[in-house]
């Protein structure tokens, strides 16, 4: 079962997502949530703000991946590519609104509804780089376990049909120029897998959180993520993720708040038809 629509490209390309909640509908609650922060630097006694996002780095070192992922890629993506999205989201936030709130509400606010906002695509790139470093691990690939792994055989067939549908959507997705426009997005979750895991692809910075849907895995596929390790082998890359990188107890972790917080926007939805129809 895929969700995925558009052949269109994105910087974290191939995104694993839990669709649980009511009608697809619930307000996201981030799961891996960016630190919005002030970082204060003392000048003769004052202070001043210098940033309201700031650039973290991967859980892990940098050499922490190797062979399969090079520190020098790390060095590059992370320093480079990563860099530059926080950088000019803080200066296309500040003195707005927007620096006020955590980076997967600006996600969502600057997505308006498929007309993006200037500020979108560096918030969101931002999130997702950050949100693919912590899909990673050293040691990591192989399968889940426990309810996760019933989870993903229940609703792909097995866990190898899982992995397949996941490589093809990564291997697949076209370079940059050859992307729709972020405009012409449209939902990619039929109506009746609300509540199924699903591969998605989505074009340019877009990512699930802008459907309110619960991002679990996801792998970057634009050529600076590999090139410098695989050259134009993608496929190899896509495997290796797949085999020694992911990190299952990040995926886990992130399922089990994706439940939570679906079971609680339930019952808050809940509670506020009965008391409307009290009310009433």
């Amino acid at each position: 079962m895929s969700a995925a629509t558009a052949a269109t490209a994105l910087s974290l390309s191939s995104t694993f997502v839990s669709h649980e909640g009511f009608n697809g509908r619930l307000k996201y609650i981030c799961v891996a949530p960016w630190k919005n922060k002030e970082r204060q630097v003392r000048r003769a006694g004052i202070a001043v703000i210098t940033a309201k996002f700031d650039l973290k780095p991967p859980p892990y070192p940098f050499n922490a991946l190797e062979p399969d992922m090079s520190e020098r890629t790390f060095e590059f993506h992370w320093g480079k590519h990563h860099r530059a999205y926080v950088d000019n989201l803080n200066k296309q936030v500040a003195g707005t609104e927007l620096e006020e709130k955590p980076l997967e509400d600006v996600v969502r606010i600057t997505y308006n509804k498929g007309d993006p906002l200037p500020a979108f695509n560096n918030a969101a790139q931002a999130w997702n780089h950050e949100f693919f470093w912590e899909s990673m691990k050293p040691g990591g690939g192989g399968m889940p376990s426990g309810e996760l792994l019933a989870r993903i055989e229940k609703d792909f067939g097995s866990f190898d049909n899982f992995a397949n549908e996941f490589k093809t959507a990564a291997a697949t997705q076209f370079d940059k120029s050859e992307t729709l426009d972020v405009g012409n997005a449209v939902n990619p979750k039929a109506s009746d897998d609300d509540k199924k895991l699903a591969v998605i692809k989505t074009p340019n910075a877009v990512n699930p959180l802008v459907w309110n849907d619960y991002p679990l895995l996801t792998i970057d596929v634009w050529e600076h993520a590999y090139y410098l390790d695989y050259q134009n082998r993608r496929p190899d890359f896509i495997s290796v993720f797949m085999e020694k990188l992911v990190n299952w107890d990040a995926v886990n972790a992130r399922y089990e708040a994706a439940k939570t917080a679906a079971a609680q926007k339930q019952e808050e939805l809940s509670k506020s038809v009965i008391i409307g129809t009290v009310e009433c």
